[in-house]
């Protein structure tokens, strides 16, 4: 079984109008999904979609705002919207499902366990150093002019030279893996497809075939690359506190300062300098609600026996404790022991 928190969004009429936090379940032949207040998911599930006939569509750019989205088209032309909350735990998730849709197909299978041990490998990769390198002006990326159906374009690189330059700089060991990480790149708004062939590309392709390893697709520099922040962004969150990398990201379960109740939020984990900020998913907008700096925290996990001293309601099993410098307690709840885990090793080093 694959399980996890996710937002969940269901067409009506063309319009998703509400988007939940949901507990997916996946089975061999199909998806359930719970409610989950509270920090606990319900014991009967609110619904299930059937796998059997299902068309997946991932990455889904249907909503601008979310842009890691997986679609689920069933049988009966229902459609299913499954925000993840980063891209690994997408792929990761549209690689499951699939497998499940063609779970009578082994050979099918066995290309896609190929296919996700190669996500894997790009997890720890830090796609800033990646682009500093790459605008570097004696070992970077060779930028030139390039002529498309008649059309000039200054300042541009060829697909095929992308990825000829991630394996020469050691970033990827194959093309496969080049085109992975590029495709990444692209996602993340630091690089942006130019000209007919490579935009088209993206309109009309799934993942693995979005960004062309070709010599007449163009791509440059998006500007955005320097993570430009609008000013009401800056009052509330110094620009230089969420620059750093992103080290990992996940939704949590937290409790309140103030009423003590409980929320699902989307944690993210940077270094250089050391956050944990953390955003309410169901909100449009891509700021934090809240964060803090790491420097001086203290973070352990909790009993999993009764409910911790500190806790309010009857929240029990895989938490963990954040006690800041300035003696701030944040509670914590992750979705198993493993992941508690997890994120306790990736925030101590950076205490």
């Amino acid at each position: 079984d694959s399980l996890g928190l996710f937002m969940e969004g269901k067409e009506e009429g063309h319009v998703v109008h509400n988007w939940k936090v949901r507990w997916f379940v996946l089975l061999q032949d199909k998806l359930l999904y719970y409610k989950f207040e509270g920090g606990k998911k319900e014991s009967s599930p609110k619904g299930r979609i059937l796998l059997d006939g299902c068309t997946i569509t991932c990455p889904c750019l249907e909503y601008e705002n979310r842009p890691l989205l997986i679609k689920l088209r069933t049988k009966t032309n229902t459609d299913y919207f499954l925000e993840c909350c980063s891209r690994e735990e997408r792929d990761s998730w549209a690689l499951d499902i699939t497998g499940a849709i063609h779970a009578g197909h082994p050979v099918q299978v066995q290309e896609l366990h190929r296919m996700k041990n190669s996500f894997k490998l790009l997890e720890n990769i830090s796609l800033h150093h990646i682009v500093d390198k790459m605008r570097d002006s004696s070992t970077g990326i060779k930028l030139t002019r390039n002529l498309e159906q008649g059309n000039r374009y200054k300042e541009t690189f060829t697909g095929s030279a992308l990825v000829d330059w991630l394996i020469s700089n050691s970033f990827a060991v194959s093309r496969f893996e080049a085109v992975t990480l590029a495709s990444m790149l692209m996602e993340e708004n630091f690089t942006k497809p130019v000209g007919t062939r490579s935009i088209e590309a993206m309109r009309y392709s799934d993942l693995s075939e979005q960004f062309l390893d070709d010599s007449t697709a163009l791509y440059m520099f998006a500007e955005s690359s320097k993570k430009m922040l609008s000013s009401k962004e800056e009052l509330q969150f110094n620009i230089s506190e969420l620059s750093g990398t992103i080290v990992k990201q996940g939704f949590l379960v937290k409790q309140g300062h103030k009423r003590k109740n409980w929320k699902v939020r989307k944690f993210v984990l940077r270094a250089d300098p050391a956050f944990l900020h953390y955003y309410d998913p169901t909100k449009e907008e891509n700021k934090p609600v809240g964060g803090f700096s790491l420097r001086g925290c203290l973070v352990s996990a909790l009993e999993d026996n009764g409910v911790p001293a500190g806790v309010k309601g009857n929240v029990q099993g895989n938490l963990f404790k954040i006690i800041t410098k300035n003696d701030i307690h944040y509670y914590i709840q992750a979705s198993s022991k493993a992941e508690r885990t997890q994120w306790i090793e990736a925030i101590k080093p950076l205490t």
